[in-house]
């Protein structure tokens, strides 16, 4: 009886690590990545360039002007004061006919512009960069999806990629002309490994997601299987000691 069960634990410990090695793997190769690299060199902050704030002596309008120009406005979320390329500018968000809208008003005059151009985007992703590189690339994005590096952020937006060893891209809200967010190759890597780790193949960030959980428990089951076979080998060596004493 006790070889057999020996054979089995023996058996079940060597599959589970047959399918749980794979994604340990990634486990500890993410957890070093982790661990070894610099999250400021993942979030590019080294990178950003401070664009100097307005002064506080600017001949501003009211908001008030700026609501009375827009068509229908039910209701008011949130209001900035914002620069974009050196001007000050309200940055509106509010819901009219129940629907979330977004505007950009030049906080010297009142009046509603339009939203950022291409021109107006590589100059502002140009000049929050440090150093001056060429740009490669300008994409217009309207939508994204799980797996794009620019998710869950607003749209739409420019992306402006530029010609630098990191290979970054900038990306700038079409709407507001802010720029939301860095994007390099160690943020890349850092966000596929962070896909392993989680094992949220979809979205990235949800760690309830049932396939982690299950893999999390076969990988205690292993653990617990390979305590078991230590304890039930040592006890078989124990036993052939003994035994041997005895004879002799």
């Amino acid at each position: 009886m006790a070889k057999s069960r020996h054979y089995y634990i023996r058996k079940s410990h060597r599959y589970l690590g047959v399918v749980l090695g794979i994604q340990f793997l990634f486990w500890t190769v993410g957890g070093l990545y982790f661990s070894w690299t610099n999250i400021d060199e993942i979030h590019g902050d080294f990178q950003h360039k401070h664009v100097p704030r307005l002064t506080g002596n600017l001949p501003l309008v009211s908001p008030s002007e700026v609501f009375h120009a827009l068509p229908a406005v039910d209701s008011i979320q949130s209001l900035q004061l914002i620069q974009v390329l050196g001007k000050p500018c309200y940055s509106l968000t509010y819901f009219s006919a129940g629907k979330q809208q977004k505007a950009l008003a030049d906080a010297t005059t009142g009046t509603v512009r339009g939203a950022i151009t291409k021109e107006e985007a590589v100059q502002v992703a140009a000049q929050s960069f440090h150093g001056e590189p060429e740009v490669k690339q300008v994409e217009y994005l309207t939508s994204t999806h799980g797996h794009h590096e620019y998710r869950e952020k607003p749209l739409p937006a420019w992306a402006i990629t530029f010609d630098h060893p990191t290979n970054t891209t900038v990306y700038v809200s079409a709407d507001i002309g802010k720029v939301e967010s860095f994007r390099n190759d160690k943020w890349r890597v850092f966000d596929f490994l962070w896909m392993m780790h989680t094992m949220d193949y979809e979205n990235r960030d949800n760690i309830n997601n049932w396939l982690l959980r299950i893999f999390s428990v076969f990988g205690l089951l292993t653990i617990a299987s390979g305590f078991i076979l230590f304890w039930i080998s040592r006890k078989g060596r124990l036993r052939s000691r003994r035994a041997t004493s005895t004879k002799a």
